[in-house]
């Protein structure tokens, strides 16, 4: 069944990027790209590198990572719990729900639709295309700080995942939460079980890398207008999809952002020089050196 989603996924996302390259990034732009690929592969091939090493790393640490978390990491789902449930307290005082619950309660069967297919397909379309349509400009700083910035998420959200035990709110109060994606479409539960685990909650990934994606956007204002809006819309509706869907918290969506923010920070800072490995060198032995000696 898994080969069988993947590829229907892989479908509806190539034809998102096919015609959004047309539409977006401009008939010109992609001819231009063609004929000078080779060059602006080398200048962002350090880039790739490290990305690749990430995406590899990340693989490896959310496999072993669940069972040493257990070992080592905080159970942090009920301090999480709680704070969902003051969240709303200024809208209702008196019977103050979860954010997930009071969301579920305004559901319909569109609702469900529009943002299951958000999840699914609009995610992977929103992370995807800003690798496209940058390998389409000139400059290469952009597709670099993007790159660095998704290298970033990664890293910061799976230490997380590792420090942190948290189970999301289809788990912890299945009566009152449902898990609207596997019930509604059950076969997207091998999808996501393939990439990620119940446990690997705070921070709501898919938050944090689609706000980076659209704060990567408005840095682009310029030479994609149209892209800005878009990639607006569908990070707020991926940031939604995941609390009405059950499967994070409003407090793993909200630190979630604050990581996509850090993470196009680091992006930036790093847009010039890649962090290779002599500079981690540096950084380890002037943090070495920086400790108090007995």
């Amino acid at each position: 069944m898994l080969p069988v989603v993947a590829g229907q996924v892989l479908a509806v996302v190539a034809a998102m990027l096919l015609v959004a390259s047309v539409v977006i990034v401009g008939r010109d732009r992609l001819a231009r790209t063609r004929r000078e690929y080779r060059r602006r592969l080398a200048s962002v091939a350090p880039y790739l590198g490290l990305l690749g090493v990430v995406l590899v790393a990340n693989k490896i640490a959310r496999d072993v990572g669940p069972g040493v978390s257990w070992l080592i990491g905080v159970n942090v789902t009920p301090l999480i719990h709680r704070l969902d449930g003051l969240l709303l307290w200024p809208v209702s005082p008196d019977s103050t729900p979860q954010v997930v619950v009071w969301l579920q309660s305004h559901g319909s069967p569109r609702l469900t639709a529009y943002f299951s297919f958000v999840y699914v397909f609009g995610y992977a379309f929103l992370l995807l295309f800003p690798l496209v349509s940058y390998f389409a400009l000139r400059d290469p700083r952009p597709l670099r700080r993007t790159v660095v910035a998704y290298g970033a998420n990664y890293l910061i959200g799976v230490g997380c995942y590792l420090i942190f035990v948290a189970y999301g709110p289809r788990n912890l109060i299945a009566s009152d939460v449902e898990g609207l994606l596997f019930t509604q479409y059950t076969q997207f539960q091998f999808l996501t079980a393939s990439v990620n685990h119940q446990t690997n909650v705070f921070p709501s990934l898919h938050t944090s890398l689609s706000v980076t994606a659209a704060l990567l956007a408005w840095t682009t204002r310029e030479e994609y207008p149209l892209w800005t809006p878009v990639a607006a819309v569908l990070a707020v509706s991926v940031a939604l999809s995941t609390m009405y869907l059950g499967i994070h918290w409003a407090t793993d969506v909200i630190v979630g952002a604050v990581l996509g923010w850090v993470s196009v920070r680091i992006g930036r800072r790093l847009e010039e020089t890649p962090p290779g490995l002599d500079a981690v060198r540096r950084g380890a032995r002037g943090a070495l050196g920086r400790l108090p000696s007995r």
